[in-house]
C-alpha cells in the first residue's frame, strides 16, 4: 500500500471508531479519533490503563489549537515556534474532545505534529487524533516498531505500513503545562 492509501485506510478506520497504530514525529503511538468518547475508551482498554491518565493528541497546525482550548495562553504560541523538537503542551480549559480523553482537571496535552505521515493524517482526518505511546501502560516505550509487543498489535484495528523498518533513536515528546498566570510547568524533558 502506498503512503496515501495508508493514511485513507487509518482515516477510515477512525471514522468507524477504530484504533489504529501508527508512526508520529516521536515514537510509534496508538491512536483514535479524539473526539469519539467510545474510542478513546478502548484506546484505555488496549494500553490496560487507569482512565484518570489523560492521552494527549495530535493536530497538524498551530490553528487547530485553538478549536480544542478555550484560551491559549499567549506564551504557547512562543513555545512552540521556539521548541526544536516535539512538545507536547497541556492546557487548561480543554474543549469539543471526548470527556474521558482529558485529565481530572479538564485540562489536555496537545502537540503540533511535524512529522509527514501524522502530519498528513491529522489533516486528512480534520480532527484530532489520540497519541499515546504503543505500549501497555507502565511498561518501557517502544524505540522502534520492531519493539511493540504481539499484544499490542493483536489490539488495534488496524497497523500503518509506512516507517515500519526504521530503527529505534526517537524519543517521547517533551511535555509543559501552563497554569493559570502564565505559570510554566515542565513535565518531561
Amino acid at each position: 500500500m502506498n503512503y496515501n492509501e495508508e493514511i485513507k485506510k487509518a482515516v477510515e478506520v477512525m471514522r468507524n471508531g477504530g484504533v489504529i497504530l501508527y508512526p508520529t514525529d516521536t515514537i510509534w503511538g496508538i491512536g483514535c479519533d479524539a473526539t469519539n468518547e467510545e474510542a478513546v475508551k478502548k484506546v484505555y482498554e488496549i494500553k490496560k490503563r487507569a482512565d484518570s491518565k489523560a492521552l494527549i493528541c495530535l493536530v497538524d497546525s498551530e490553528a487547530k489549537i485553538d478549536f480544542y482550548v478555550k484560551d491559549v495562553p499567549p506564551v504557547a504560541w512562543d513555545l512552540i515556534e521556539l521548541s526544536t523538537k516535539p512538545l507536547t503542551v497541556i492546557y487548561d480549559g480543554a474543549r469539543n474532545l471526548a470527556p474521558n480523553l482529558l485529565a481530572e482537571d479538564g485540562s489536555v496535552g496537545i502537540r503540533v505534529t511535524n512529522e509527514e505521515f501524522s502530519k498528513q493524517l491529522c489533516f486528512r482526518f480534520r480532527k484530532a487524533v489520540v497519541s499515546t505511546s504503543a505500549n501497555i501502560s507502565g511498561e518501557p516505550s517502544p524505540k522502534s516498531f520492531a519493539d511493540i509487543s504481539d499484544e499490542i498489535k493483536s489490539a488495534v484495528d488496524y497497523i500503518v505500513g509506512a516507517r515500519q523498518n526504521e530503527k529505534g533513536g526517537v524519543k517521547p515528546s517533551s511535555i509543559i503545562k501552563l497554569g493559570a498566570g502564565g505559570v510554566v510547568q515542565v513535565i518531561r524533558e
